[in-house]
């Protein structure tokens, strides 16, 4: 059932006039009532009537790309390949059928999430793009996934670039989801095949899907080699895995407390490339080399990887393919696949920041 202006004004004990001074801004309106009254929007999630151009339509040329930091190459290469294929398809018609890209820079935080994509609901956004991990809170994950239904009651297209598939992803068009458990798991084997076994993990935020699942990985490895979480040598110490941003900081501070707790230390695997090159810093730092005194790996091979030095073993995602595809799908130009859920490869790329272990 719609719900409307009068609706608002009920909830909020207010006059219609009052609610529509409160939304529109033209008239000023006490901080308690406005506040009032903004509380009854999102509690009813009251849709606003977008610009006058899409009201004769039942979605406007708009198109949302959700992003946790644009700055972070992970998510910039997806998004400009996302707008690429979003603003650059030829065609007829009004500015020749191209959409207009929005990226929306969430910082992580699950309430900016919802807030934008209230905002594209209210635009009539013709597509959302929703790209890297989900937050794993039960809450937050039945707030999107009712949102995300009421977006695509509405006629947008959504589509998941990056992400797991959401409980009730019927409403979703397609869901990209990288295989973070099984390059979490080559990488490890690839450390273990070199003849490691005292490995230390330098992980994401722990309510990360993107986390859990290369995290899931590591250890699947671990365990399929007869070692226990921090590998051969443990003995009861503190876990070999420290879990923190997805930031150079956090890499290079937590690979410190993972010399501290083993000094034995022999190979690192960083969540992510930039949490990499925070970790190599950190060796660096304590006077030893790599990979001569101990190996470094990373995830996602970011373009600045190869040009590390040493070269950075890490897992390979075709962030640029999966932007490129999820913006073909959100514009209907690609057909959705099978199920609409599709689990895009990772691989492994082997280069000089790993090596055997010394023996002396």
């Amino acid at each position: 059932m719609t719900v409307t202006l009068a609706d608002v004004a009920a909830r909020a004990r207010v006059s219609p006039a009052t609610v529509s001074r409160v939304l529109n801004g033209n008239y000023p309106v006490a901080a308690t009532t406005r506040e009032r009254v903004l509380r009854a929007v999102d509690e009813l999630d009251y849709v606003l009537n977008g610009p006058a151009s899409s009201l004769a339509a039942a979605t406007s040329d708009l198109v949302g790309v959700l992003v946790n930091d644009i700055a972070d190459p992970f998510f910039g290469i997806m998004a400009g390949a996302a707008q690429t294929e979003i603003g650059g398809q030829e065609g007829t018609g009004r500015a020749g059928g191209e959409k207009l890209a929005v990226v929306c820079n969430t910082g992580g935080s699950p309430e900016r999430e919802l807030t934008y994509l209230t905002l594209l609901q209210r635009q009539r956004a013709a597509a959302v793009i929703l790209t890297g991990g989900a937050l794993e809170d039960p809450r937050h994950i039945a707030a999107m996934t009712a949102k995300l239904a009421r977006l695509a009651d509405a006629g947008t297209r959504v589509v998941l670039c990056g992400r797991p598939p959401l409980p009730g992803s019927e409403a979703i068009v397609a869901a990209l989801a990288f295989d973070n458990r099984g390059g979490g798991q080559r990488l490890t084997e690839h450390l273990l095949a070199l003849g490691h076994r005292t490995i230390g993990y330098v992980a994401g935020p722990v309510e990360r899907t993107t986390t859990r699942h290369r995290l899931e990985g590591h250890r699947a490895a671990l365990r399929a080699a007869g070692l226990d979480d921090g590998g051969a040598g443990a003995d009861g110490r503190e876990p070999l895995t420290v879990h923190g941003p997805y930031s150079r900081r956090s890499g290079y501070e937590a690979t410190l407390e993972l010399l501290r707790r083993a000094p034995g230390l022999t190979a690192v695997v960083a969540a992510n490339d930039t949490v990499a090159l925070g970790a190599c810093a950190a060796v660096r730092d304590r006077g030893l080399r790599i990979p001569e005194d101990i190996s470094v790996a990373g995830f996602d091979d970011l373009p600045f990887s190869v040009d590390a030095t040493p070269a950075l073993t890490t897992v390979r995602l075709p962030l640029h393919e999966a932007g490129a595809r999820a913006g073909r799908l959100a514009m209907g130009t690609e057909t959705p696949p099978p199920g609409g859920i599709a689990t895009i490869a990772a691989e492994l790329m082997a280069r000089a920041s790993t090596a055997p272990p010394r023996t002396d």
